[in-house]
């Protein structure tokens, strides 16, 4: 193998992740599928030797691309978005009974609300509340001082909060609950457990979960504390489509995910996904290294 082909793998292993931070910023898919695109050839042009994380550096390059794009998109506002905004703008009336479908990959609603901010506040926005990038890593890629990236994001959240999302759709919050799930169930903490656990929570494993022998279906948040205290050692967490979750890859393979329900600052439900074809079928992007 050449030093280019040992190049592209490494790109090729990124790129899922890549494509799913540009789909957020830009809303589009051929427009993210050309920012992916250039940072290939930004990276072709690179010493990648040279750069001590690749991953973080492709972000970064990614990420700015989208900005120009953003900023790009602000002085042509004639310019319209293509289908996938188009489709999103349809969901904006949305009935109650289709809150599931505009929790994946963000939901439509939310990208109706990210349009109406400013190209910086989306971008701090989308990569800090969505993909948890730290201030600092925020802050090299839209050219301001950690503080006044936090700004942005803050002010973002407050226009996203005011739009037309639900609040159980506020992504900061669900990660912040997802992550207090997390360390509550590794150490144990009954108590922690209650405290982010609707009373009428339900536990729902799939078949393919149900054969793996350590969960069963389970109603209470009493219940679904005791059989999730002291677990969750290996689980990781991620976005799946779009959302905060946590998954299990032994050996680099996803082989479970556990999707959230929230409502009312508490999860109500946790959905288990062992079977393999659907979760080929989701959109996995794992947060922590």
């Amino acid at each position: 193998m050449n030093d280019r082909d040992a190049l592209a793998d490494r790109f090729e292993a990124d790129r899922a992740r890549l494509l799913a931070v540009a789909r957020r910023l830009l809303g589009s898919e051929l427009e993210a599928e050309d920012a992916v695109q250039e940072a290939w050839l930004r990276l072709e042009r690179t010493d990648a030797e040279a750069v001590d994380n690749l991953s973080g550096w492709l972000t970064t390059v990614v990420s700015r691309v989208c900005l120009d794009r953003l900023r790009a998109r602000r002085a042509r506002p004639e310019q319209h978005m293509d289908d996938d905004a188009s489709t999103a703008a349809s969901a904006t009336d949305a009935d109650p009974e289709r809150e599931a479908v505009l929790a994946d990959s963000i939901g439509s609603a939310l990208l109706v609300v990210l349009e109406r901010l400013s190209p910086g506040e989306r971008v701090a926005f989308v990569l800090h509340d969505v993909f948890a990038m730290p201030f600092e890593d925020v802050a090299l890629v839209v050219d301001r001082s950690p503080e006044a990236t936090r700004q942005l994001a803050s002010r973002a959240r407050r226009r996203v909060q005011g739009g037309q999302v639900s609040p159980d759709l506020d992504l900061l919050r669900r990660r912040q609950l997802v992550e207090a799930f997390l360390a509550a169930a590794r150490g144990g903490d009954f108590n922690g457990l209650l405290a982010v656990l609707d009373p009428d929570v339900a536990l729902r494993p799939d078949q393919a979960a149900l054969r793996m022998g350590s969960l069963r279906e389970t109603r209470g948040a009493a219940a679904v504390a005791s059989a999730l205290a002291g677990g969750a050692q290996t689980a990781r967490l991620a976005l799946v489509d779009g959302l905060p979750a946590l998954v299990w890859a032994p050996g680099g393979t996803i082989r479970g995910v556990i999707e959230f329900r929230v409502a009312d600052g508490r999860i109500v439900g946790l959905d288990v996904t062992g079977d393999a074809a659907r979760i080929d079928e989701l959109e996995i992007v794992l947060l922590d290294q």
